[in-house]
């Protein structure tokens, strides 16, 4: 089996085609692509994006895990049920700078002021959205084979601490973690679990998005900025750690990579 990994393409599906397009996914009529978590929020082509995906999905080429982007659309649809939109659509909140509030819109096809007037209606316009009752229930919080396991933001992890610093431990029992340890590792960092906290899977590499690589290129490997002109976006490699969250919005290139498996 082929395996075409992305992540964090985040309704930038003209730069996720290209990506796949140079990579040859199109050309691979058995392999599958694996997104890596946050399919919306920040870029423009969010009806465009869920319909391919979706497209994928019927023709089993699609292996989707749930993203940070994917619980902050589901916490803002409760917090508009119960509280309305006003706060948010006023940019009180870190639902408008994340891009959730946008992607709600479009998925919605409302204006901020019906919005913010019939709240009830926008939550209820986005349940019934092609991305919350065809392409979310599918999400995952892990893909592993035999080389691999491929994640959002890191595999949970085993939390302390050690004055006023937290501390954290490789977790044994993670692929049966509670929903609760996946909600915070979807907000891990990756390159720092792996490279500082050194908790990796033997005989494994971790695939992971949510954090921008540059990161991992600057900060570990100090080889370039993190967002200077020099800074590199492309995939962060370690042992046992492989990232590939391109920080499209920013770079504006989406990180794709062939993965072969026996």
């Amino acid at each position: 089996m082929v395996y075409y990994a992305v992540s964090d393409i985040h309704g930038f599906l003209t730069e996720t085609k290209k990506a796949l397009e140079e990579k040859g996914f199109f050309d691979d009529a058995d392999a599958k692509l694996i997104l890596c978590g946050d399919a919306l929020d920040r870029g423009d082509e969010v009806n465009e994006t869920v319909d391919f995906l979706i497209d994928l999905m019927k023709k089993d080429k699609l292996i989707y895990i749930r993203g940070n982007h994917e619980d902050l659309m589901e916490m803002m649809l409760d917090q508009i049920a119960e509280s309305g939109a006003y706060e948010i659509a006023r940019g009180l909140s870190h639902h408008m700078s994340n891009g959730t509030w946008d992607t709600a819109l479009t998925l919605a096809d409302m204006d901020v002021a019906d919005a913010v007037r019939n709240p009830e209606k926008l939550v209820e316009k986005v349940k019934n959205s092609r991305f919350f009752k065809e392409l979310l229930p599918v999400a995952i919080d892990y893909f592993e084979t035999e080389k691999y396991i491929f994640t959002h933001g890191y595999i949970p992890c085993k939390e302390g601490f050690r004055g006023f610093n937290s501390v954290y431990s490789y977790k044994e029992n993670w692929r049966d973690a509670k929903e609760e340890d996946w909600d915070k590792a979807r907000w891990y960092n990756g390159m720092q679990f792996a490279c500082k906290h050194k908790i990796t899977e033997k005989g494994k590499t971790i695939v992971c998005g949510h954090y921008h690589t540059s990161y991992g290129h600057a900060v570990i490997g100090k080889t370039c900025s993190e967002y200077g002109e020099d800074a590199d976006f492309s995939p962060f490699c370690a042992e046992g750690l492989m990232a590939i969250d391109g920080c499209t919005a920013y770079s504006g290139k989406v990180n794709c990579v062939k993965l072969e498996e026996k």
